[in-house]
């Protein structure tokens, strides 16, 4: 018998305070008993609508289902990560289980988790554990006016993303994570816990619908049985660029020991001299610049030779810094090939590994990168994905994984509206190696201020800069500050931001907060009022653009925790500054340390 229109009144629920309002999530069938799991604000207000259901190669669980049971369970983990926006984490969850059942008997589980932040669910076959996934029904229909930033989807997910309508975006296949505004809320549509037991997926959309089905890599995986997570992450855009729904819901931490994983500033050489990893002498070049500046590691890049870097390791070594290797993904894609490689550059002293080119969300790709990743730790080897798929938490699980790129960077060339859209996407889910601050390479369309603020809006455990030794002592305060910025943060907040046209973050590393604000597009006033980052009276060090691309402007003054930091900036341009607490005395050069 087919299971009317009817409503499963059953509403997942985050046990929280009144003020911390969870969105709610509630099973419905249509369409002859196919479900969808309907997603609103904690007001009623309808925000996105997922039509679930899984095929394998023995059943077809997406029409003809009915609710037969729920059970829920309230979830509260508190972890810690060696990178990210905040290190340490507290995931508050109720998760609600939905046993589905056809007319032949056929189970399905729909397990959703709602937090503060967002909602997720996945499938569950109950007592499988090997079974033959061809596809899902997974679609998401959206308020067909709701504003869409989107990512024409490719492997290496370097494409610019576009600012259009969820109705009519052309059609096509959309990368991960997708970001949509309708009124005063948004949603970022990504998934998480995604690994070798399943593939990626990506969205499908047909230009004048609301309706992004979800497309898997792969036309058959090889599956447990148990899905990764489909993720919703939703409320205003600080809740959605704050939230950390993609490693609360990750797999804990493989490691016990992570006391040999060190985030830091990388001098890197390519995107200022391409032909600069060929040489011993210009790596050098780089390695006094980098012990100079207190940055902690030179990543060699394609070209390096084994006859040398042994010997540049020694060199930077006795000056307190390590080395990073580039690799083709090619080069360690046996077990073989990669264990044999990996020892020998640890033998020489190598602190981590570059790996480049992967550019395939297949189950095959994913299981490669879980191969890797077990290997690098077993081998105590730092690692950073280029040219490879999205964060879907695995710097949770694996953390020594510092960065990952899945971003048009820097050596991309891309236009400067592109650095108001990543925090907002790319980088809510996880670490995004773009290599900013580009004064002379690149396309000059960002002020020099804008460039300095970037490390701080960008959030990467490696952050890779990305001109030469050269570009930055032309900017002694530029490079000051510069040295000052920390690659992992105790507390994040998003001030102020449009996509599109500005972004303004707080990040906080101890005492310290570090204020980036930058914009797109014509001349402006940015604001960042500090009620929110305590009570002051703070110091500021702040660095805004002198005259032309030369040097920034250093300039001091104390505020307190009802003012602001309010300049004029210029087309594409930006200010930065360090606050530290007034209260604890002048340091000799400010905040400086």
């Amino acid at each position: 018998m087919k299971t009317p229109h009817r409503l499963a009144a059953l509403t997942a629920l985050v046990a929280m305070p009144a003020f911390a309002a969870p969105p709610l999530a509630t099973i419905v069938f249509r369409d002859g008993g196919r479900p969808v799991l309907t997603i609103t604000d904690p007001q009623g207000q309808g925000l996105v609508d997922a039509t679930l259901g899984l095929r394998t190669t023995a059943s077809d669980l997406t029409h003809d289902l009915r609710l037969i049971g729920t059970t829920q369970r309230n979830l509260t983990e508190n972890y810690r990560m060696t990178t990210g926006k905040r290190l340490v984490r507290s995931a508050n969850l109720t998760e609600t289980r939905f046993a589905l059942q056809n007319d032949k008997g056929e189970k399905l589980d729909v397990v959703v988790r709602v937090a503060n932040d967002g909602v997720a669910f996945r499938y569950e076959l109950p007592g499988a554990t090997h079974v033959t996934v061809t596809g899902e029904a997974t679609s998401y229909k959206l308020p067909p006016d709701a504003t869409a930033w989107l990512l024409p989807y490719t492997a290496s997910y370097e494409h610019e993303r576009i600012e259009t309508t969820a109705a009519t975006a052309p059609t096509g296949d959309y990368g991960y994570p997708s970001l949509f505004r309708s009124g005063e809320r948004y949603l970022l549509l990504t998934e998480a816990n995604a690994d070798g037991r399943y593939d990626g997926s990506r969205l499908l959309h047909v230009a004048n619908s609301p309706l992004y089905g979800l497309t898997l890599a792969d036309a058959r995986v090889d599956s447990t049985g148990t899905t990764p997570w489909r993720t919703v992450i939703a409320g205003d855009l600080a809740t959605v660029t704050q939230s950390t729904l993609v490693d609360d819901l990750a797999d804990p931490s493989k490691l016990t020991d992570t006391s040999w994983v060190k985030p830091g500033r990388v001098a890197w050489s390519w995107i200022s001299d391409h032909v600069s990893p060929k040489s011993f002498e210009r790596q050098k070049a780089f390695v006094d610049f980098a012990a100079a500046n207190r940055m902690p590691y030179v990543l060699v890049d394609e070209g390096w030779s084994e006859a040398w870097v042994p010997q540049l390791v020694q060199y930077a070594n006795a000056k307190h810094v390590d080395v990073l290797l580039w690799f083709p993904w090619t080069t360690l894609d046996t077990p073989a090939k990669r264990m044999a490689w990996l020892t020998k550059v640890k033998g020489w002293g190598v602190k981590g590994v570059k790996i480049d080119f992967m550019e395939s969300d297949t189950q095959a790709r994913f299981r490669w990168y879980d191969e890797t990743l077990a290997d690098t730790a077993r081998l105590q080897l730092m690692v950073n994905f280029h040219g490879a798929t999205i964060p879907h938490g695995l710097q949770r699980t694996w953390p020594h994984l510092m960065s990952m790129e899945g971003v048009r960077g820097a050596e991309n060339n891309p236009p400067v509206v592109g650095n108001t859209i990543q925090p907002f996407t790319r980088n809510v889910v996880g670490s995004m190696d773009y290599t900013p601050v580009a004064f002379d390479v690149g396309t000059q369309q960002a002020s020099i201020a804008h460039e300095v603020a970037l490390p701080i809006v960008f959030e990467s455990g490696w952050t890779h800069l990305a001109d030469s030794p050269e570009a930055y002592q032309r900017r002694p305060n530029a490079l000051m500050f510069l040295d000052q910025i920390p690659t992992v943060w105790d507390e994040t907040k998003l001030i102020a931001g449009v996509p599109g046209q500005d972004a303004i973050f707080a990040r906080r590393s101890g005492d310290r907060w570090f204020i980036g604000a930058i914009a797109a597009g014509a001349p402006r006033r940015l604001s960042v009022p500090l009620a929110s980052l305590g009570v002051g009276p703070w110091r500021a060090d702040i660095i805004r653009d002198g005259t032309g691309r030369g040097d920034v402007a250093r300039s001091a003054q104390n505020v307190t925790a009802d003012g602001s930091l309010s300049f004029d900036v210029p087309a594409n341009g930006g200010f930065a500054a360090i606050l530290c607490p007034v209260a604890k005395g002048q340091f000799k050069d400010g905040c400086y340390r």
